[in-house]
């Protein structure tokens, strides 16, 4: 997979573009977080705290639970940034301090934009708790502009039915456009910060070519594959 960037130091055709080549590979550490279950975290990790406006990667899981066993994060508190948790797999529900309550399920989003401050848990859902199943997802911390820090909290639930689901030139995989855009597709989140949130899935052996804007920085979290179901 290669990242095209337009910027350069030097005039270049109109249909030039320069290829990003990868400056640091990172390998992310095992932590435990909220009520005992372990996340795989790249950033903040030594010798890198954050890839702007990037503050934390977590990917949760997965994980399969038997009855009874799953765990999750109870009540605490965030201000200043936003969170937003994707759901590969299994279930979870929210609920805040502003008495907002709700549930994801595989292939949803929620974008929390904590500003001024918020309560909040999540926790996997009843009939996981209950019944176990698989858990397996990411939760990624955005950082807010300085002015913007005490905005009034708020949510975004995007469902997997609103997120766009398309396929990447010459079959190579396919692409989820949460936020930002992939040609004519736009993803379904608002965003303070301008930015690209793409979930891309190759096939065995494949590649493609993605454009970045000139001044973005580009990551890439590899994991295990995840089977979502997706639009034809």
């Amino acid at each position: 997979m290669r990242v095209n960037d337009s910027k350069t130091t030097q005039p270049l055709p109109s249909d030039a573009r320069v290829v990003r080549e990868v400056e640091r590979v990172i390998g992310a550490h095992r932590q435990r977080e909220g009520g005992g279950f372990i996340v795989r975290r790249p950033v903040p990790t030594a010798g890198l705290v954050q890839v702007d406006p990037f503050l934390l990667i977590d990917e949760m899981g997965p994980v399969d639970y038997t009855p009874g066993q799953a765990v999750g994060a109870p009540d605490h508190p965030h201000r200043g940034f936003e969170t937003v948790t994707y759901m590969l797999e299994g279930e979870m529900e929210h609920e805040d301090s502003a008495g907002h309550r709700g549930a994801l399920r595989t292939g949803d989003v929620q974008w929390m934009t904590a500003g001024a401050g918020i309560v909040h848990s999540e926790m996997p859902s009843r009939r996981i708790m209950e019944q176990g199943g698989r858990v397996h997802g990411f939760q990624i911390w955005i950082n807010l502009p300085a002015r913007l820090k005490m905005t009034q909290p708020k949510y975004q639930t995007l469902l997997a039915s609103d997120i766009p689901d398309v396929e990447l030139p010459d079959k190579a995989g396919r692409m989820r456009v949460i936020a930002g855009a992939f040609g004519a597709s736009k993803g379904p989140a608002e965003t303070f910060t301008p930015m690209n949130l793409w979930d891309v899935r190759l096939n065995a052996g494949g590649g493609t070519a993605f454009s970045v804007p000139a001044g973005h920085n580009a990551t890439v979290f590899v994991c295990a594959s995840t089977s979502l179901p997706h639009k034809a």
